[in-house]
């Protein structure tokens, strides 16, 4: 499917929407936790995550990953597409670190994802202010979702080259697991991330996505995410921005 991309002019931005969101409206971090529902260390990090979901300020992620599924559980929510954005961004930072539960923080810093004290740091850390620089406002128009990304505005801090992504959520999802480490447990999980879809690429300048609701609401979620993601070739760097879809 292919996805309508269009930079507008300033002037024209701003008829349609606020060039840049409010503060309040302004995510302060974007928290990925890669967890397994065959990792025993993984269940106090679920929760920890399950904490910052409940921030308006923080976008808080569950990507399942599939490399623990050989233990005697295969993981019913895992996707190897999330085992490999773990990957890259252990290529990235260059220490190629790759565990559960591991929480990365603005595409950057990591840390135990059980460990909320370490992650507030790392918040602290990874942030350039109070906020992601660069705001992205949201409408849903009939079928359409339209994306509205802010400009650069020449800051030295914000590069001019990213890519817009749309991520899929399942708000809540429990899970009884039969087998392996956690066997016998129910374990709940929020703001899961059942895809990653590339919608275009971002130039530094003001600009206006557009894309169907059912692909960034799919059957399997009920809600989505969209970040603005800095590339390192072809791995994700550090993220720029990002915005919550209804009820998250």
């Amino acid at each position: 499917m292919a996805f309508r991309s269009t930079i507008w002019l300033a002037a024209l931005l701003s008829a349609a929407f606020a060039p840049s969101a409010p503060a309040s409206d302004t995510p302060r971090a974007v928290v990925e936790l890669f967890t397994s529902q065959g990792c025993s260390s993984c269940p106090p990090a679920d929760r920890v995550l399950a904490e910052f979901a409940r921030e308006r300020d923080v976008v808080a992620l569950t990507l399942p990953v599939d490399y623990w599924d050989y233990l005697g559980w295969k993981d019913t929510l895992a996707s190897p597409v999330f085992s490999a954005r773990q990957r890259a961004y252990g290529y990235v930072r260059g220490d190629r670190q790759v565990f559960t539960p591991q929480m990365v923080v603005n595409g950057g810093p990591v840390c135990i994802g059980s460990d909320r004290e370490q992650v507030e740091e790392k918040i602290v850390e990874a942030s350039t202010g109070d906020r992601l620089p660069v705001a992205i406002r949201l409408a849903e128009e009939g079928a359409m979702l339209t994306i509205a990304v802010a400009g650069q505005d020449g800051r030295p801090d914000v590069p001019a080259a990213a890519e817009v992504w749309v991520l899929p959520v399942m708000r809540e999802r429990e899970v009884t697991i039969t087998k392996g480490e956690n066997r016998g447990k129910l374990m709940r999980y929020v703001n899961v991330v059942r895809s990653l879809l590339r919608i275009g690429s971002w130039s530094g300048a003001p600009a206006r996505y557009e894309i169907p609701l059912a692909t960034a609401r799919p059957p399997e979620a009920d809600s989505y995410v969209v970040l603005l993601q800095e590339t390192r070739g072809v791995k994700p760097g550090r993220i720029l921005g990002a915005a919550k879809g209804p009820g998250l």
